[in-house]
């Protein structure tokens, strides 16, 4: 099975939903499921066809039991990780990129093609080629869902982004702000990469910025420069300036991190983080993680009246992101043939995956983290760095939370469960004869 055959199961998805008179939608609340969501509202708007939409964090007995009064239901971003949506007797179709198997009802996913879900296409991108509306928004779901470098069928949905001009593709800094931050924030915050002596660092940031001669301010209106406010030649000094400092302090390393692929959003504003795909995926991850999604569809389906609402939630996020890795980085605890965390009652469960990605680097075996939901029973996220492994998270996870009374599953290399709060030591024992 290949492409041809992805894109008529995707024409087959979108036929039905044409049929459909008034359907639910529920999607996942993170950026993949939130551009997800809105990639397909935008088609039912186009189609005038009336909708609601409903979000879950995941799709668990009590989440099927609420459904079942539901006549059409569109699943995006969740439904082919679970076999519970069979219990479901409505019309029903699923937009999914996750692990699947054994699902009755009408389904596009890459999984189901030979083509990899984790890396290479999410559930946005999915839903782009179902609806073919709103590329920026897939790509800005990859983007949020850690899929790059783009492969597969990522790099057909980037190439139609780009042939659309709702995408466009260059080689520029990296640093978050581009647009949305005047240049002493934006080197004074960067964090990817670090720039020591600069970043967190007011003075050295000042000093820095006036070693350059940069004109930090707009001549005629006083306003702020932002990067995106600097002309070619300006730019050229920032970026060279940048490189010479950190190469002088023996940071090469850091320097080659300097650029890279950016990837624009030509129908969004431009002095903002809906103009870059990474800084906007960034910030529907806030909206989401703090149970906010409804901001979040707002921002996507451009209503600008959601997005002073969304900068403020990144700040939120940003804020519990670095408490909770500090909190992370402290409590790490080698189990043998994992890492594990206990966060419970510590760490949000909605940003337990993030903070687990965050920590991974350079590992060398999974890393499992435990929160708490809101119902007090325990939500474990796990990350695995080793592509090459022959682990795969989504598999083991789905199997050992069944055994013992939990939901679960996800991809190979980033997955989730949900388990009893009794059963924690069972589960971990369990785990470890798995790895």
């Amino acid at each position: 099975m290949g492409f041809n055959d992805f894109l008529e199961k995707a024409e087959e998805v979108r036929r039905t939903v044409e049929k459909f008179k008034n359907p639910l939608v529920v999607h996942h609340y993170d950026c993949d499921g939130i551009t997800s969501g809105a990639i397909t509202i935008k088609a039912l708007q186009n189609m005038n066809k009336p909708y609601r939409n409903k979000v879950y964090r995941k799709l668990d007995e009590t989440a099927i039991e609420e459904l079942k009064t539901e006549k059409e239901i569109i699943f995006v971003d969740l439904g082919g990780g679970t076999e519970l949506v069979n219990e479901l007797k409505e019309e029903i179709v699923i937009i999914d990129h996750h692990q699947t198997k054994n699902i009755n009802h009408l389904q596009i996913n890459p999984e189901l093609f030979g083509y990899d879900g984790c890396l290479g296409l999410s559930a946005s991108g999915a839903a782009y080629f179902t609806f073919k509306t709103s590329s920026d928004l897939a790509i800005v779901g990859a983007l949020g869902d850690v899929q790059y470098p783009f492969k597969e069928l990522n790099l057909k949905l980037l190439d139609e982004s780009i042939q659309r001009k709702e995408i466009e593709k260059t080689q520029d800094i990296t640093l978050y702000g581009r647009g949305a931050r005047p240049l002493i924030q934006f080197l004074l915050y960067s964090d990817d990469p670090y720039l020591p002596g600069i970043s967190n660092n007011e003075n050295g940031t000042k000093s820095f910025l006036e070693s350059t001669g940069l004109i930090l301010k707009n001549e005629t209106s006083e306003k702020w420069k932002t990067y995106y406010d600097l002309n070619a030649d300006e730019k050229k000094i920032l970026i060279t300036s940048l490189i010479s400092y950190l190469c002088d302090k023996n940071l090469v390393d850091y320097s080659k991190k300097l650029i890279g692929e950016v990837y624009l959003l030509k129908n969004r504003p431009k002095n903002c983080e809906m103009y870059d795909a990474v800084e906007f995926s960034t910030i529907l991850n806030a909206c989401g993680r703090n149970n906010r999604t409804d901001i979040g569809l707002g921002v996507c389906l451009e209503h600008d009246k959601y997005y002073e609402d969304a900068k403020n939630l990144l700040l939120v996020h940003r804020k519990n992101l670095r408490e909770g890795v500090q909190y992370a980085k402290n409590h790490i605890e080698d189990f043998g043939k994992f890492y594990f965390i206990d966060a419970r009652g510590i760490i949000d469960e909605s940003i337990i995956g993030v903070v687990a990605g965050m920590l991974l680097s350079k590992r060398d075996k999974p890393l499992i983290a435990a929160s708490l939901d809101e119902n007090g029973n325990i939500k474990f996220s796990s990350r695995l760095l080793d592509k090459e492994s022959e682990l795969n998270l989504g598999k083991i996870l789905k199997e050992v939370s069944i055994q013992v009374g939990g939901i679960g599953g996800g991809h190979k290399y980033a997955a989730g469960c949900t388990i009893p709060n009794n059963k924690i030591n069972e589960f971990l024992l369990e785990l470890n004869k798995h790895f």
